[in-house]
C-alpha cells in the first residue's frame, strides 16, 4: 500500500483527477458522495461556505476557428481518443472535466483559450 501511496504522490493535480475518474468508472462508484456528506448541516456561521462553490465544470462553449487545435488541447485534457474528443468538440457546448477545484478548471480552460476555443466555468 505505501507502494501506491508513493507514486500517487508524485502524481499531478490532472492525473490524479483523471485517475479517480477512470476508478469511479471501472468499479461504479463516486468520489462526491464523501464530499458532500463531509459538508453535513450546517450553522448559522457555516452559510458563508455553502455558497462558495468549490468544484468547478469545465465546458466548451466553441471550438473557434482553431477547431483542430481545440481538439488536440482536448485529447489531452481528457485522455480520450481522436473519435470521442472530436464528438465532444462538435457537440458544443459540452463537459470536458467536472467536479475540479477552481485552478484546475482555469487552467484547463486557459489551455483551451489559447488555441482559440471559448470555454466556461460552471
Amino acid at each position: 500500500m505505501q507502494e501506491i501511496l508513493d507514486k500517487l504522490e508524485k502524481m499531478t493535480a490532472m492525473e490524479l483527477s483523471e485517475l479517480v475518474k477512470a476508478i469511479e468508472e471501472k468499479f461504479g462508484v463516486t468520489a462526491a458522495a464523501p464530499t458532500m456528506m463531509a459538508a453535513g448541516p450546517a450553522g448559522a456561521g457555516d452559510e458563508a461556505k455553502e455558497d462558495e462553490k468549490t468544484d468547478f465544470d469545465v465546458v466548451l462553449l466553441s471550438s473557434g476557428d482553431k477547431k483542430i487545435q481545440v481538439i488536440k488541447v482536448v485529447r489531452e485534457i481528457t485522455g480520450l481518443g481522436l473519435k470521442e474528443a472530436k464528438a465532444l468538440v462538435d457537440e458544443c457546448p459540452s463537459t470536458i472535466k467536472s467536479e475540479l477545484p477552481k485552478d484546475d478548471a482555469e487552467k484547463i480552460k486557459a489551455q483551451i483559450e489559447e488555441v482559440g476555443g471559448q470555454a466556461d466555468l460552471k
